[in-house]
This record gives structure tokens, C-alpha cells and sequence, in this order.
């Protein structure tokens, strides 16, 4: 059984070819509003031929979304060329999750993947950390409730707002500092962003655990994690993959055997 999931993000777009429940590879595009779904089809094509399959040796695709416009794109596409409609991630499907988040359609797809993905291998609590266009902490307990979290502006987002902003302020490289005290503009930018960063996510855990009354387990993802999670005092796991884990999880409860 061959599963495309495909996790659509506000920058990237996370596409994993999986054979039964073993991710056989990945690809990242860049999320564009602008591409129609014949384009969208194009760059799906590509890679299928990549990895020598054609779309008629796919069985299913699974879907997770933040950006509604490009979810129609995507089961157009898929009805087209797949003649197949997809799975698609909200809080209405079977997650082994109970959300208790207020209301539990404002919890966007990829948090909800990231949680059962975390619980599911590591158990509860348990704390993601998504490092991506916004800085997601999304907290799940031991009896397996989605609680909710905490959303703070990306490393990303927040470098360029400086640089776009502020007309003296550079593009900067998102690496760890040499020094907290900057000795340049570049180095004082870091400081405050990613050392920032990596201050703030240790606090938010810290008020976490006391609010759990437990230590929870820590994993973290999204492009920068590694950059952080060495620094964190509470991080123990990167997971690179694991939105789409999550979102294969979640395809096998539903529609899956």
C-alpha cells in the first residue's frame, strides 16, 4: 500500500511517500498561493518519477493543511489525476486524542499531527516544539489530552520582520551565537532571535511542567530544531519527520487497515 502525505504549511510544503506505515522518502517545496493545481501536479509528478512510480501507483493521499486555498487545490488535483479523493486532517476525524482545545477547530492540522505522533511514540506529557513560521509548543497530558499551548513568532518570521522593518537591520544567517553580548549586528541579531528563542522555549516548559505537576517528554521539529535543541535544557528529541508521521498515524485510524 503506497501513501502520499502531504503536510501544507504557510512556507513549506512536506511531501512523504510511504509504503504501509515506513516513510520511504521526502520532499520540500516552498508553499506558493499563486500555483494552480496543474503546477502543483507537475512538481508531484516529478517526484513520483524520482522515486520510478507514476500516480495510478498510488493508492491514497493524506492530507494536513493551515492553508484552506491550497487544500482545494490539492483534492482537485487529487480527484483529477489520483481519481482518488483525499484524506483530509481535522479535529473531527479519529486522532486517539481528545482535544480539549477551545474550539477544537482553531488547532491547526500539523499541531494536531505533531500531538499524535508524540504520544504515540513517546507517551504523556509530552511538549512538541515546532520550530517553523511560527513557534508552536503544543502540550499533550498523561491521560492523552490535547491541552492546547503556546504560539510565538518563528525564527524566521522573526529575522525578516527586523530586516523588512527596520532599514539599518540585515539578513541574517539563523545560527547560535558566539557571544550573547554581540559584537556585531549580525551577532546582536542572533543573540536576540535565536539564543532569544531557545530562553523562551525553556521558560515555556518550565511554567509547563509546574502546570502538569510532571516533567514532560520534549520533542522538537521543523527545519531549525537542531539549531535549537542543542542549546534547550529540555529538549531530548528532534524529530525531523514528524508532522507527516503524525499524519500517517492518523490516515491508518481512519481509512487505513
Amino acid at each position: 500500500m503506497r501513501l502520499l502525505a502531504i503536510d501544507i504549511g504557510n512556507t513549506h510544503t512536506e511531501i512523504g511517500l510511504y509504503r504501509q506505515r515506513e516513510l520511504c522518502t521526502s520532499w520540500r517545496v516552498t508553499t506558493a498561493l499563486s500555483r494552480t493545481e496543474d503546477e502543483l501536479m507537475a512538481y508531484l509528478h516529478y517526484f513520483l518519477l524520482s522515486s520510478q512510480l507514476t500516480p495510478q501507483q498510488i493508492d491514497d493521499l493524506a492530507i494536513s493543511s493551515v492553508v484552506p486555498s491550497l487544500t482545494s487545490h490539492f483534492v482537485r488535483l487529487t480527484e483529477k489525476y489520483f481519481r482518488n479523493h483525499p484524506f483530509i486532517v481535522d479535529h473531527t476525524v479519529e486522532l486517539g486524542l481528545e482535544v480539549v482545545y477551545e474550539p477544537p477547530s482553531a488547532v491547526g492540522a500539523d499541531r494536531l499531527c505533531n500531538a499524535v505522533a508524540a504520544f504515540e511514540k513517546y507517551g504523556g506529557p509530552a511538549v512538541v516544539v515546532d520550530l517553523g513560521t511560527a513557534t508552536t509548543l503544543d502540550v499533550i497530558d498523561a491521560k492523552g489530552r490535547y491541552l492546547g499551548g503556546a504560539i510565538a513568532p518563528g525564527l524566521e518570521t522573526s529575522a525578516w520582520g527586523l530586516h523588512e522593518r527596520a532599514s539599518k537591520l540585515p539578513s541574517i544567517s539563523l545560527e547560535y551565537p558566539r557571544h550573547t553580548i554581540g559584537r556585531t549586528t549580525e551577532e546582536s541579531m542572533q543573540s536576540g532571535i535565536v539564543l532569544g528563542t531557545v530562553k523562551m522555549i525553556d521558560g515555556l516548559i518550565e511554567e509547563i511542567e509546574k502546570e502538569l505537576k510532571q516533567p514532560p517528554r520534549v520533542v522538537a521539529t521543523g527545519g531549525l530544531a537542531g539549531v535549537v535543541a542543542k542549546r534547550s535544557r529540555y529538549i531530548q528529541m528532534v524529530e525531523p519527520n514528524l508532522v507527516l508521521e503524525g499524519l500517517m498515524r492518523i490516515y491508518f485510524k481512519n481509512r487505513g487497515s
